[in-house]
């Protein structure tokens, strides 16, 4: 598997280093080099970007505020691995689940030791999307947990919820299933007239709806909020009962 890499820093030397480490890696690709993080968030909405070797230390908008911009994407598959001179930075770059914090001035081993981890990363995000094609009219899905495919009825769902990169599909009956997949990779095998997206984080099985407040769908003694993006589906929901 290759990963689309792009580099950024506005230090031409330290931009060139990291640039050439990208080019020496059999399984990274170099899709651009830029100088600041501006230009880099235009890329990665067009573009299908893995990795960013991104410095925090930048103009107009740092490293860090790029990062806290795509971490609010949960759809967003692009990783960040920041290279930068200052260690002080270290626990912000945890709170926005980089990838790796490679420390200036840092070698190839150290380059390529958190590359190894990234394409292990992608390849189980990969192989975790490759599930047997159903038919229409099929009743229920598969989805990869624990290393093995698990069937799940569509009208045993009651929700579904997604943390960092896992979803879990939570069953009327039965723990619930643990999935390395992205709720918007999940929606889009369920029946839109059984399942609504209500918010950023969750689905709700619509036939499993107890009640509904003013901001929120209840299912049993779970309470589950409308997002403010999905206020139109929420208010299609409501449309259903009045």
């Amino acid at each position: 598997m290759t990963l689309n890499c792009i580099t950024v820093d506005d230090e031409p030397l330290a931009l060139g280093l990291v640039s050439s480490f990208v080019e020496q890696t059999p399984f990274l690709h170099l899709h651009g080099r830029y100088i600041n993080a501006l230009d880099a968030l235009e890329v990665i909405t067009k573009e299908n970007i893995h990795l960013v070797y991104l410095d925090i230390q930048m103009p107009e908008l740092t490293g860090m505020e790029l990062a806290r911009v795509l971490n609010q994407n949960p759809d967003t598959k692009t990783r960040i691995v920041f290279t930068t001179a200052y260690n002080q930075f270290a626990v912000q770059g945890y709170e926005v689940d980089a990838m790796g914090y490679l420390l200036k001035p840092f070698g190839y081993n150290q380059f390529l030791a958190t590359a190894m981890k990234a394409k292990k990363y992608f390849e189980n995000l990969r192989d975790a999307a490759i599930e047997p094609e159903l038919d229409s009219s099929e009743n229920y899905l598969f989805v990869k947990s624990d290393y093995k495919l698990v069937r799940i009825d569509f009208d045993a769902i009651l929700f579904v919820e997604s943390f960092k990169d896992y979803v879990k599909i939570h069953q009327a009956s039965g723990s619930p299933v643990v999935s390395h997949s992205s709720l918007k990779a999940i929606e889009e095998k369920l029946p839109g007239g059984k399942f609504i997206r209500i918010h950023r984080s969750f689905i709700v099985a619509v036939g499993k709806v107890d009640s509904i407040s003013k901001s929120a769908v209840h299912i049993g003694t779970v309470d589950i909020p409308v997002g403010d993006l999905y206020k139109d589906a929420f208010k299609e929901l409501l449309g259903k009962w009045q």
